[in-house]
């Protein structure tokens, strides 16, 4: 009971000094609108707390990865958008919520030492970026024929492109037979036999 009474101590407190940090910060830089430019850092600072979580409370609750991997990522993606006034982007910034499960996954099983959750999470993450880059070009391109974002017109066309080559040279087996290759080959002899 007492372990619990700690770390929700320790949680609030987390919360409270973030708050604080932040009000503090608003009030040092009055003729900045601190608020209207970093309030994504609450959304992040609330994913962080499920880390936070997931560490005082053990192996046990490693599934807390995934709910802070969601909340953290979305924080940093408003983020992005709160800068660079790029909203646009949410018309294909659901896929980066497919991205951050899979980081969650990734890291629970990195912290419980589970290697098929790390491989689960992983491939998860793969799905969500390829759908990130056929859906940002799908959307992106229309955005971009103005030339509005400069060199933002080749990011999707070329990420296009490599996510196509990576797909050919991997369903080809050209990328397995490569690493196959280097695993049966014998090592090279010492030196001074």
């Amino acid at each position: 009971m007492d372990v619990k009474r700690n770390n929700s101590a320790i949680i609030g407190g987390s919360i409270l000094i973030l708050v604080g940090l932040l009000a503090l910060l608003g009030q040092l830089l009055r003729g900045f609108d601190f608020w209207g430019t970093f309030w994504p850092f609450l959304v992040i600072g609330c994913g962080g707390l499920f880390f936070v979580g997931m560490l005082l409370g053990g192996k046990s609750l490693a599934g807390l990865a995934i709910p802070g991997s969601i909340i953290t990522v979305s924080g940093l993606l408003l983020l992005a958008q709160n800068l660079t006034g790029h909203w646009e982007s949410w018309s294909y910034g659901w896929t980066v919520t497919i991205i951050s499960v899979g980081l969650g996954i990734f890291i629970m099983g990195a912290y419980n030492g589970k290697e098929p959750s790390r491989r689960a999470g992983l491939r998860v993450m793969g799905v969500g970026t390829v759908l990130l880059v056929i859906f940002g070009s799908f959307f992106e391109m229309p955005f971009s024929i103005g030339g509005r974002h400069g060199l933002g017109n080749l990011t999707f066309p070329s990420a296009l492109i490599l996510l196509g080559v990576y797909l050919v040279l991997a369903r080809s087996g050209l990328l397995r037979k490569r690493s196959q290759d280097s695993l049966d080959q014998p090592p090279p002899p010492a030196q001074g036999q």
